[in-house]
């Protein structure tokens, strides 16, 4: 199996200063450059980067950013960037340069987009920064500014012709940007896993399922904190298994998070490693079963700097099917709460229950 990795150094040059509020002595930025090179570092030491397939990102173009993002951000953020920075929107802070970075790591989704539909690789990772999938039409929030994964699968649609596109969210916090790009398109499922109300608190809820012909094809699961392997094995397996059948994706984006870990500082859910390892098998069957296992994940959040490297090692591992010699041994899949609790299963089967309803009148059958 050929898996795509894509990297480059320019992406932890994205300055987002420090994390100081009002009265408060600066600190490190949350999102900043270390999660993603330490796991980039682990994935080096192991031996696995030489085993995948090198790809290289490129810009998107302003043409491709304004496929989703409005003129006027567009020239906004370039403008700062030009300067000495700002904020793209809330909570989302650049430095001087961070526009052509930004379009680097949107260029490089695109890139491993490409690679997979080309079948150049099988699968690809495309370990990118800043993140996307908050970032909306005309702002960006929760330290994103281009959305990566909604304009990888609006190229795919425009050039490659892909009708049907699905995406799935395990970022702890919920899609709210690639929500809004796709909310009234029955030709894109978009499925968000995520803690509920924790950001942004005003979105993320099974409510929200699209509007016209969208209606029903935007699934967000809302899972309670302190969710653990049993809640998100359960999830993948009893609705977001059932609606990618019943959807038949030509191609699966996953934005991916490794913030749903245990040892995560802007997350209270229980994901170890090993969670993330079967949760990425599990996903890589069944892409193998509806689109001839065409799946890209694109980096998103995670933010301990000890443990994201873990779990960005242990998913490219299930990706590619190379199992290293590291051994994460902070792992901890004994931790109460990590089995599947009542409240939890009944929240899953209730919202297991109304996707196969709805799912009926829209495709027809429901697997």
């Amino acid at each position: 199996m050929a898996t795509g990795f894509l990297w480059h150094e320019k992406y932890m040059w994205h300055d987002t200063g420090s994390g100081a509020s009002v009265n408060i002595e600066p600190g490190e930025h949350f999102e900043n450059p270390e999660t993603k090179r330490r796991m980039k570092n682990l994935l080096d030491v192991s031996g696995l980067t030489d085993k995948l397939t090198r790809l290289d990102p490129r810009m998107a173009t302003e043409d491709e950013l304004r496929r989703f993002h409005t003129e006027d951000y567009i020239n906004r953020i370039k403008e700062l960037s030009d300067d000495l920075g700002g904020l793209a929107g809330p909570n989302t802070p650049f430095g001087k340069g961070s526009y052509e970075i930004a379009k680097l790591a949107a260029g490089g989704t695109i890139v491993a987009t490409e690679a997979v539909l080309s079948g150049k690789v099988d699968n690809a990772y495309a370990l990118v920064r800043p993140p996307g999938h908050h970032a909306e039409r005309d702002i960006g929030r929760g330290f994103c500014i281009f959305a990566n994964v909604a304009l990888a699968a609006m190229h795919a649609r425009d050039i490659w012709k892909i009708e049907r596109i699905a995406t799935i969210d395990w970022d702890v916090h919920h899609g709210n940007g690639t929500q809004q790009a796709f909310y009234d398109d029955p030709n894109v499922l978009t499925i968000s896993i995520h803690q509920d109300g924790l950001f942004p608190a005003d979105s993320g809820k099974f409510a929200e399922r699209g509007r016209k012909e969208g209606e029903n094809f935007n699934i967000n699961i809302p899972l309670p904190a302190g969710s653990g392997h049993g809640a998100y094995h359960s999830t993948i397996e009893r609705i977001v298994t059932p609606a990618i059948r019943s959807f038949q994706p030509e191609i699966i984006l996953v934005p991916c998070g490794f913030d749903a870990s245990v040892y995560d500082p802007l997350g209270r859910m229980l994901l170890t490693s090993e969670s993330y390892r079967q949760l990425t098998q599990m996903l890589l069957e069944l892409a193998n079963d509806v689109c001839e296992g065409k799946i890209v994940f694109s980096h998103e959040g995670g933010y301990s700097k000890r443990y994201v490297p873990f779990c960005g090692l242990a998913t490219l591992e299930a990706l590619s099917g190379i199992r290293t010699e590291i051994t994460d041994l902070g792992v901890r899949d004994d931790l109460p709460g990590q089995d599947l609790a009542p409240h939890q299963e009944n929240l899953i089967d209730e919202i297991a229950s109304d996707v196969k309803q709805a799912f009926l009148p829209k495709s027809g059958r429901f697997i």
